[in-house]
Parts: C-alpha cells; structure tokens; sequence
C-alpha cells in the first residue's frame, strides 16, 4: 500500500443517511455527496501541482452503474460528459455480452481510463461495479464511494477493492499521500479488514468546514491580498561550478604511493576457497556468493573489473576504465597485501572477497582519485538568478510548519524544531523585510567538496534579506557533523564570488548554532549577526 486510506470519523458518519427508496441514486444519495464535497476540496489543492484528481464510485450491477452516471451528470455540474461507466462483473473483469463488441469495447474504455488521469482526458469520475484490476493504469483516484457490501466469502480482499485508489500520484517524493473512502455501513465494515495486513487507517472529519485531504502543498502565496509578493521576493544569483573534476588526471595515479594499511594474506582450506562470497562495504550485508566448482578455471580480470566498476559508479565517472582497471590491478598485486601475491591463484580472489579487502581497495581508490581529479577552479561568474516567486507550487512530507507574513511562501516547515524556532524568530524582526526556507523546488545549491572527497551539493536553510541590497544566507544547526566546516567555508567562498561578480546587491551569511540560540535570544537579525561569529572569524573558525 502506498497511499493512507482515510475513512470518515464517527460525527461525520452519523450525519449519512440511508434514504428508504426504489431509486439506487436517491436511496444513497447522501454518501454520494460526500464523496463529490471530499473530492472537490482535494481536486483545487492537486490541481496546483499539475495533476487532476479522479473519484471512483462503486455500485452493486451494472443496471445501478448507468443510474449513477446519470445521476452525477445532470447533479453536479462539473461532471457533464465527465463520467467513464465501465460495466463490469463481480471479478472486475469487463462485462461480456457479445464477443467482437466486447473487444471493441475494452479497447475504448481501457484507453478512456488510461487516459483519465491527463487533463487532455474529459473525465473526472470512473463508475463501475469494481475497482478495475491489474491492466488498467490509472494513478489519480483521491476518493473511493462504496455503495455495495461485500463479504469476506466473496474471496475479494479490500485491497482489491481499493485498487486503483491506493497507487501514488507523486512516484518518488517523500510525503503521504491519502485516499478519502466512503460508502455504506457493510462496505466500510468490510474496508476496515485491511488492518489485518499491516495498512494503516485513518478517521478524519469530513464534509463542509473540513480540511481536504491532501499533502502539504508549499507555493508561493499570492491568493493572499495581504503580503506584498514584489516586497517579499527575492533575486538570487546563480554562479557556474566552481568545483570540477579532471578525468586526464587518472594517469597519475600511482599505487605505491598510496600507503594505505596493508591487509593480512590468509590461506583458505580447499573449500573455502571455491565459496567466494562478496559484501557490501557500508552494510557488511552479502551480495553474492559464488560456488566454484572444482575444476573451475580462476580468473581475476572479472574480479579486478568488478572493483573497477564499483569505483567509477561510486565516483561518478564516465571514462578512464582501461587505466583505472591497470591501476587496480597494480594495487591488488603489489600493494594491498602484506606479501606479494599471485593474483591468478584462487586463494588471492578468496582473499578480495573478504570485507577489509574489499573496503581497503574501493576507499583507497575514491579516496586518492578525488584527491587528484577534484579541482577548485578559483573562480566563478554568474550565469543565471533564481527569483523565488517562480517557484512552482510542490509537495512536502506531513511535518510540523509555520504559516509565515514575513515569507513569500505560504508555509514554513521545519526539518527540524530549531528551523521553526528561527522562522519565528525572524518574523519578530523588524530589521528583516523578508525570508525564505530554501527548499529543494528553490533550486538554490552550492557545489562543494563533502569530507569523503567528493563533489556534492551544499542546500543553505534560509535565505534573509533586510533591505534591497543586503541578503544572508543563513544556516542553522543542531549537531555538528564533519561536512559543516567545509560548507561554511564555500559559502564565505561563495559569497566572495557573488559580490566580486555584481554590486546590486551584497551577499553576506551567518551560522546559527541551537545551543547558543536558545541560550543567548538575540532579539534582532542585526545583533544575530553581530555576535554569532562561528566560521566568520579566522579565530572562531
């Protein structure tokens, strides 16, 4: 299961009512609205992002499919000519009556409702006796209406019923998403026997006056006639890499150089020697294992390949296999281990396959390749800006926030508690005219060389500007970890770069650390940066 199901809590339950009559439609027509009110609040927050949400009504024939159809349509006005009913049997198979038709037939409606979820499609609403099975992609159902039972004899499981309704929207991005189901009493009873694998459920208030049922959506706030988007926005720079890697340097590679820890030459019995088994060298965890049979022919070039290969993925590399694979080679023969070793003989791959072997000559390899490839151009000049009032509107994990004034951005979230502490913190400011959290969708990253060696992307939390010519990028802490001094470093580089390159606007930054926050209060952003030095004097650095 990817997305929460989210039934109606007990208040909103009590309010559907179960009308005595001959028509399926006016007989249920109370859990029908409330699943058009549930969906409608979620259709305007998807709509943000770019998707279009789907609601899936399920009846009990395919007589009561078309009743319902019809119902929708001549009801609720945003549903005219957008209701797919598609007849099928009790199995979710498509109704057959006549063979060549019915071909016909599955064709059409399979391209309808693989279609449903682009807005080219004309449909918001699938109608069927049944979730559809496997076959029919459809990924944008956000409410589930129930109007038939189902019992635990009918050899369907609930997952099956949700089908459709629980296949994400949002393929990759960490955030829950949710589907609302409502229905009547015994097809919910039986909806609630999904607990017993595992899937959560969730009660929620539903119907006028409550929230949608969506993820956290961060855009930027202009509905809100009360900020001024001009004043609250913000121009960043974008300079070009400073930090590169040169591949032509993989020729200076020299193996006897590297002093690295020589590892201990173990002789393995016979039967050791033909299980080579291979583990991975962050986990422990094994890969593989290889059984050789006795009369196998050894040969090390797959095994000097394989650690070649395993180096260039981690690093990133495109070319230079030849020459690294000679180098690897020259190691594994002449300088891993404690003696000289023949790296034909069976008991030398028994050897590599153990976990200090194999975590000497990859570390080893990455460490020294990024000492020699990893350049610092020196210099950098601006290519682009990112002005944030173009950020485009995404989703975000369920997380605790701050509904700001002082930021463009409609909320602020915290990655952590300090984050939120300071949000707030700045919105006390009266020397601050605006900030941001500078998420991921900002696209505002630093290139920077991480403690392991290699090029990564440095994300500052916030951006703050205090007048139209002076910003900080600021960053805030709460345990240290090995990469954060190195950070600073190219952030006060970075800085540098930006204000040697333009005089619009001066680039400073500050690093906040909790510990002296929560002791010390400052009560403005310019006495923050009056007395939190750390990684700006040469003496506090």
């Amino acid at each position: 299961m990817v997305k929460r199901p989210v039934l109606p809590d007990l208040a909103s339950r009590t309010k559907l009512a179960e009308v005595k009559s001959s028509r399926y439609t006016e007989k249920y027509a109370d859990y029908i609205a409330l699943g058009v009110e549930e969906w409608r609040k979620v259709y305007c927050e998807h709509e943000k992002l770019g998707k279009k949400t789907v609601l899936f009504v399920m009846t009990d024939d395919t007589k009561n499919c078309d009743d319902v159809g019809e119902y929708l349509e001549s009801t609720y006005p945003e549903f005219k000519d957008a209701v797919l009913v598609i007849h099928t049997n009790n199995n979710g198979e498509v109704s057959e009556s006549d063979a060549k038709k019915s071909k016909d037939e599955l064709e059409k409606l399979r391209k309808a409702s693989n279609q449903i979820d682009s807005w080219e499609s004309p449909y918001k609403v699938i109608v069927s006796v049944l979730m559809l099975k496997e076959g029919w992609d459809v990924r944008n159902v956000t409410t589930i209406v129930g109007l038939r039972a189902y019992a635990a004899k009918s050899n369907i499981l609930p997952e099956q019923i949700l089908g459709r309704g629980i296949r994400r929207m949002y393929p990759g991005e960490d955030t829950i998403e949710y589907v609302s189901v409502v229905g009547i009493e015994a097809f919910m009873d039986f909806v609630e026997s999904i607990r017993s694998e595992g899937v959560e459920l969730e009660r929620k208030p539903m119907g006028s006056g409550t929230a949608p049922k969506a993820p956290i959506i961060i855009e930027v706030d202009n509905e809100n006639t009360k900020k001024d988007i001009d004043k609250l926005d913000i121009e960043i720079p974008i300079l070009s890499p400073r930090i590169y890697r040169e591949y032509k340097c993989l020729e200076a590679l020299e193996p006897s150089s590297f002093w690295a820890k020589k590892i201990v030459y173990r002789q393995f019995s016979e039967e050791e020697k033909r299980e080579i088994v291979f583990k991975d060298i962050t986990t422990g965890e094994i890969n593989h294992t290889t059984l050789l049979d006795s009369s196998a022919v050894t040969d090390y070039r797959s095994v000097i390949g394989y650690f070649t290969q395993i180096i260039m993925k981690d690093l990133r590399l495109i070319s230079g296999y030849d020459v690294l694979y000679g180098k690897v080679k020259d190691f594994v023969s002449l300088h891993l281990f404690d003696s000289m070793v023949d790296i034909d003989d069976l008991n030398t791959l028994r050897n590599l396959s153990e976990l200090s072997a194999t975590k000497t000559i990859i570390e080893t390899f990455t460490k020294k390749i990024n000492e020699l490839t990893v350049q610092d151009k020196g210099s950098a000049e601006i290519r682009d800006h990112i002005k944030l009032r173009q950020t485009r509107p995404f989703v975000v994990r369920e997380q605790g926030f701050l509904v700001p004034q002082k930021s463009l951005f409609n909320k602020i979230i915290g990655d952590s508690h300090l984050e939120l502490l300071f949000a707030s913190f700045l919105e006390k400011c009266t020397d601050v005219i605006s900030y941001a959290k500078n998420y991921l969708a900002v696209h505002f990253t630093i290139d920077y060389v991480n403690a392991g060696g290699n090029i990564s992307n440095y994300y500052p939390d916030f951006i703050v500007k205090v007048s139209d010519k002076d910003l900080f990028i600021v960053e805030t802490k709460g345990i240290e970890d090995p990469d954060v001094p190195l950070k600073m470093a190219r952030l006060k580089k970075w800085c540098e770069d930006i204000n040697a390159s333009q005089n619009k606007a001066r680039f400073d930054y500050v690093f906040v650390d909790e510990e002296d926050f929560k002791k010390y209060k400052p009560d403005s952003f310019s006495s923050l940066i009056k007395n939190f030095r750390k990684y700006k004097d040469d003496k506090a650095g």
